[in-house]
């Protein structure tokens, strides 16, 4: 029995492994069953889609001892727990009781939920140093593929975007941390792709929802500079690998808050455009974005450029109707083609070991309506 250094969770490593293989076969199953065509691996090996990494770079040191809390703190977004005070408390408070595996004790992950995401510290310059957890992922996934038919596959593999302390004796300024966490990720990025996957950035660009240099409520202006840079990080990860095997996920957050504080597609969309991949993972289901299928009307989609909006939410367990899936294919493809558009989800059901946000029943009814409603819009397409 080991504990899991970024949750503070005990594990039996051999036995979690053998968990993790099942589950990968299984969910890739599932998808195959209910018409997806190119899957995802679920990410069941790693505690959330964007701190997994912490076990993977070297150079970055866990501080057991201060650990963030999602109880009232907002969840992170200052800016929302300040409009919104009784909601956020009562939707951080709502993580206490929420949906757990059974395969893990109730009482130790409730536990785990008290602390949250690990505060972490840059101890020396970083380095690739999961070589051998990517290598049982990809693995796990090529085992979970190989009976079944599919168009292609994905491996979503976190941005080198992060907001870890360090002194200027291992990094002067957040550049050049940046530069080196793009080189780092360019290991793991390199490593999906020559293993014949598509590698999905998964993270959005700098939010109005988080501090961003001391400042609780950042301008745009602060975000555009911010995000400037990052965007020029992450090509310079993806720079040895081809833009046609590459997909960005733009994500204004994944829980279903007001989602007031979201910057609008118009304020990013050159930008993220800048980005060296081919598709964009963008959310139209969201309410607070659905709209947004009309901003391609005005900003021409390049032509080596790809659409995959979210046509189905993670975020409410009301689950789409397939005509509806249909239209809003159909209005996308209005605006930037047919043969531009792929049907996706706004993000992904669970963004975590502890933060499921939909019903695994009602996971697969809206994938199983996001596959019926892009055969409609097919059918209304291309006759």
């Amino acid at each position: 029995m080991i504990i899991d250094d970024l949750v503070g969770i005990p594990l039996d490593r051999e036995a979690f492994d053998a968990l993790v293989a099942r589950c990968v076969k299984d969910v890739v199953a599932r998808q195959a069953e209910v018409g997806i065509d190119i899957p995802s691996d679920g990410e069941f090996s790693k505690p959330d889609f964007h701190n997994y990494v912490v076990k993977r770079l070297g150079g970055l040191e866990v501080q057991t001892t201060q650990r963030r809390s999602i109880g009232a703190t907002g969840m992170y977004y200052p800016k929302l727990a300040e409009e919104f005070p009784g909601f956020m408390q009562q939707y951080g408070d709502m993580y206490r009781t929420m949906w757990l595996p059974e395969e893990l004790s109730r009482e130790k992950i409730a536990q785990a939920l008290k602390v949250a995401v690990p505060l972490t510290t840059v101890t020396r310059p970083i380095t690739y140093e999961g070589q051998d957890e990517l290598k049982r992922d990809l693995d796990n996934f090529a085992a979970a593929l190989a009976p079944h038919d599919f168009a292609d596959a994905f491996v979503p593999a976190a941005t080198p975007s992060r907001s870890d302390s360090f002194s200027d004796e291992v990094y002067s300024s957040e550049e050049q941390y940046l530069y080196a966490l793009a080189d780092a990720m360019a290991v793991e990025y390199k490593a999906i792709v020559d293993a014949g996957y598509l590698v999905q950035l998964d993270l959005g660009l700098p939010s109005r929802n988080q501090v961003l240099h001391g400042k609780t409520n950042p301008s745009i202006e602060d975000l555009r500079r911010a995000s400037e840079m990052h965007v020029e990080a992450y090509n310079h990860a993806l720079r040895d690998i081809p833009t046609d095997r590459v997909r960005y996920h733009l994500c204004w957050g994944s829980m279903n808050t007001p989602h007031t504080t979201d910057v609008p597609l118009t304020e990013f969309v050159e930008m993220i455009l800048k980005i060296n991949a081919k598709y964009y993972v963008l959310e139209g289901a969201n309410p607070r974005h659905e709209h947004e299928w009309m901003v391609w009307k005005d900003v021409k989609l390049p032509d080596d450029k790809v659409l995959v909006p979210g046509m189905v939410s993670h975020q409410t367990n009301v689950v789409e109707h397939p005509e509806l899936v249909s239209w809003r294919i159909q209005n996308y493809a209005s605006v930037v083609g047919r043969e531009r558009v792929v049907a996706g989800t706004d993000c992904g059901f669970s963004q975590g070991w502890t933060m499921q946000r939909v019903h695994e029943e009602v996971q697969w009814a809206k994938l199983k309506a996001l596959a019926d409603g892009a055969a409609l819009a097919t059918k209304a397409l291309w006759g």
